[in-house]
């Protein structure tokens, strides 16, 4: 599942969350960190989960899925999602905490089902932030109606759309090399709080981003 030499994971869809696979991300979560940012983290990403997928779960283990996936979406690095196919359980929650998502043409994504209901974990809290109004996405988070590329695209729950993945792939890495450390995972921190904030509660944040850049330059041209 990980090739940690070239910051990777691939995470298959059609298994259930479990202790290898979180297992998995925070190894990778780690060399990302220790590195200071230092190249992209890239994940592959295909499958949904059939059948009772959920036999083996239990709250305790969900948590730490949870966990694990806010790591990797607040880590000082691009995180850049390669979709392939159905993607739906461990592969959405994973593309949905993603910097840039890039889907082949056979894209799906489709929130799993567990007794006689799709399944309520964070990705329909990230479903409902990331599109415009809880309307859009009404059929896919009530009845598992799959959201097919054209369709993830108009709500921007995808980057791009193409034949050459991999390509694209690559191509966003080198464009977002230089964004590394630190203040990237604060720009997306403001970005992720911006819906539920109020501006007299942001400005704080923003006002210390500000200071940091601030500080910074100014010692820069000090020296």
């Amino acid at each position: 599942m990980v090739r940690a030499a070239e910051w990777r994971l691939r995470i298959d869809g059609a298994q259930p969350p479990s202790p290898e696979a979180i297992a998995a991300i925070g190894m990778v979560c780690d060399g990302a960190e220790d590195s200071g940012g230092h190249g992209p983290v890239v994940v592959e990403l295909s499958g949904v989960p059939e059948g009772d997928w959920t036999s083996e779960l239990t709250v305790g283990l969900v948590s730490k899925w949870e966990r694990v996936l806010r790591r990797l979406e607040r880590l000082p690095t691009t995180t850049i999602a390669v979709a392939d196919g159905d993607c739906g359980g461990p592969a959405l929650d994973a593309l949905l905490v993603t910097d840039i998502r890039i889907a082949t043409p056979s894209l799906r994504l489709v929130l799993p089902v567990a007794d006689g209901a799709t399944w309520p974990g964070m990705a329909l809290h990230r479903l409902a932030q990331q599109t415009a109004g809880t309307a859009a996405i009404r059929r896919a988070v009530l009845f598992g109606t799959p959201l097919d590329a054209a369709r993830a695209l108009a709500l921007y729950l995808v980057d791009e759309v193409t034949d050459d993945a991999v390509g694209s792939a690559a191509a966003a890495a080198e464009l977002t090399a230089v964004y590394v450390g630190s203040e990237l995972a604060i720009r997306r921190q403001l970005l992720l709080d911006a819906p539920a904030v109020l501006f007299e509660e942001a400005l704080g944040a923003h006002l210390a981003a500000c200071d940091r850049v601030l500080r910074r330059t100014s010692a820069e041209v000090a020296t």
